[in-house]
């Protein structure tokens, strides 16, 4: 349903083409490519998120063209360090990273945790309506997850400190593994108790957007963290 309607005539298909035109443009300043059906379903998944954002209240971007490199675009920048083929989302929220991510790695598994009812409510409608076969939901707080199986990557999109967020995955994540979490400015003072783990922070593309960085931990074979620090 979503995807027609986004195809049709009048105001609708001008914000669709708008948008469109502006992911495009987005995804080559990133160095990145989709098929015309993943774009359809990032669009698509645009379009129930602003439909459900007026009585669930699931994010604070309205304008559906800031949407385009605010939630689209900044997920996808994690493209390149995505690591394995088992990702969780932390914290996903109304699926950010996680779906838009999803959408464009399909031979990966995407776990997308959140304890808030009404978000998963909304993915279940996402999952259903685009016909994601690799997203799976879990409704429940990370300190009660426990998956059949380490993941090789653990996303989460500022949703609380880096210490806390790897006192919370570091036992979660396999060895090799990769913890990636995104923020605001350069988390430095975040950072200073976890010398030993030698994370490395990159500046993500702005995209027009205010400055964001990744902090990436990458775990070796052997259990150590890697060594290699790197600033942006």
């Amino acid at each position: 349903m979503i995807l027609s309607e986004i195809r049709g005539g009048g105001p609708k298909a001008a914000l669709r083409e708008a948008q469109a035109r502006a992911l495009r443009a987005g995804l080559a300043e990133l160095g990145q490519s989709v098929t015309e059906a993943q774009a359809d379903q990032l669009l698509a998944f645009l379009a129930l998120l602003r439909r459900w954002n007026q009585a669930y209240n699931l994010t604070a971007v309205r304008d559906p063209l800031d949407m385009v490199p605010r939630h689209l675009l900044d997920s996808l920048s994690l493209s390149p360090f995505l690591f394995g083929d088992r990702i969780l989302d932390l914290g996903t929220g109304a699926g950010l990273p996680g779906v838009p991510l999803a959408i464009c790695h399909p031979h990966r598994q995407f776990w997308l945790l959140d304890s808030n009812g009404k978000k998963i409510r909304f993915l279940r409608q996402v999952q259903l309506q685009l016909q994601l076969p690799n997203v799976r939901l879990c409704w429940e707080r990370m300190e009660q997850h426990v998956p059949e199986q380490p993941y090789s990557t653990i996303v989460s999109r500022a949703v609380a400190s880096v210490p806390r967020l790897v006192e919370l995955t570091q036992a979660q994540v396999q060895r090799p593994g990769r913890l990636l979490f995104m923020k605001g400015k350069h988390p430095a003072e975040e950072l200073k108790g976890l010398a030993a783990l030698s994370p490395r922070v990159h500046a993500l593309p702005q995209l027009g957007e205010p400055p964001r960085h990744l902090v990436e931990i990458r775990f070796a074979s052997d259990c150590a963290a890697e060594t290699r620090f790197l600033s942006p």
